[in-house]
């Protein structure tokens, strides 16, 4: 039996993951996209291979498409946000249907915007489905650090800083890392978030109006993972400029020299047992000299550094989704974050 699998976004991830799917014996059954451009296009296409005779339907049609294709999964590519993948997984928890996703936030959604995961995990386990969010991050940002703390004696900090050009991801993403705006908005509208006290912090967390920056929710995984007990945690956004002038295709303008062309974001993380996190995320449009990079070292006895240099960042988001398939469909019911899952391996077949 072929696994099943709807690609929720078919935009430029689903060019990957559905190509992936089928490489590993899965089989696509549906697609869905709110892009008029997308919108009734055969899913061959958009990944540019033969026809499929899976043509792309509108948002509208997502429950419609569901309960006929009667998927085992669920790939939502869309948006980087809980608040605003919530609709896709919700819809996925009411129908039974296990469901994956690439937004940032969905990777450890608890420490940011409990509210709506509580709601997810409720309506999932009624129905019997896994709702969990993995990429990158689940091996990267998560995977190899528990790793090496697993080869440390003593662990003073863990240190961590990733970068990836906003341009590989959508315009959704280019945004939300505040890419083409001006210093002085750049300043109202990203960074001001995190002038706030804990408390305040820790209200707008309740309501489910905080925007956490990608490795908020890696510390919260991690320091779940290693058995850390978390007493603070605070972000700070700063922008990133570049000296001259750089096009964007993704959003579609130049942005200026001096203006932002994305962010970094760094979390601050401190814990009961004595061990500080703390980890960057640079996300901005890319200038000639720069590339990838992924580094971590963690500080104790023995202090160990990790880097890669130049990952192909889109292809290991897309790969880790695929190759997690099978354990979703595996899994308990409930939102269940892959640190509870177990380790992310390579899958021959889905």
């Amino acid at each position: 039996m072929k696994t099943k699998v709807v690609q929720y976004g078919a935009g430029k991830m689903s060019v990957y993951t559905m190509r992936y799917v089928y490489e590993k014996g899965g089989e696509i059954v549906g697609a869905i996209d709110v892009n008029p451009n997308v919108i009734g296009k055969d899913i061959g296409e958009i990944m540019g291979t033969e026809n499929k005779g899976v043509k792309v339907v509108s948002n509208e049609d997502a429950e419609k498409l569901i309960k006929e294709t009667k998927p085992d999964i669920v790939i939502v590519t869309t948006m980087s946000l809980i608040a605003d993948v919530e609709d896709a997984l919700m819809l996925c928890a009411k129908l039974g249907v296990n469901a994956i996703t690439t937004c940032e936030e969905a990777f450890y959604p608890m420490n940011s915007n409990p509210t709506v995961t509580k709601k997810l995990d409720e309506i999932a386990k009624q129905n019997g489905c896994t709702i969990t969010g993995s990429g990158y991050q689940d091996i990267y940002w998560g995977q190899l650090i528990s790793s090496m703390a697993g080869s440390t004696q003593t662990i003073k900090k863990i240190k961590g800083s990733s970068s990836y050009n906003v341009e590989d991801y959508g315009i959704a993403l280019a945004k939300a890392h505040g890419a083409g705006l001006t210093l002085e908005e750049f300043d109202k509208q990203v960074a001001s978030v995190d002038r706030i006290s804990d408390e305040e912090r820790q209200e707008m967390i309740q309501k489910g109006e905080y925007l956490p920056s990608y490795m908020w929710n890696v510390n919260g995984w991690l320091c779940e993972k290693l058995g850390l007990t978390i007493t603070s945690q605070t972000q700070k956004t700063v922008p990133q400029t570049y000296k001259e002038d750089i096009e964007s295709s993704t959003l579609g303008m130049t942005v200026k020299a001096g203006d932002a062309t994305g962010m970094s974001a760094v979390v601050t993380t401190e814990t009961k047992e004595g061990i500080t996190l703390e980890t960057e995320c640079i996300g901005k449009v890319y200038s000639k000299e720069d590339f990838d990079k992924n580094e971590w070292t963690i500080e104790g006895e023995p202090t160990t550094t990790l880097v890669i240099n130049r990952p192909s960042t889109v292809e290991l988001t897309c790969a880790s989704v695929v190759n997690r398939i099978p354990d979703v469909i595996n899994a308990k019911p409930g939102y269940v974050p892959t640190e509870e899952i177990g380790d992310l391996t390579f899958k021959e077949n889905i």
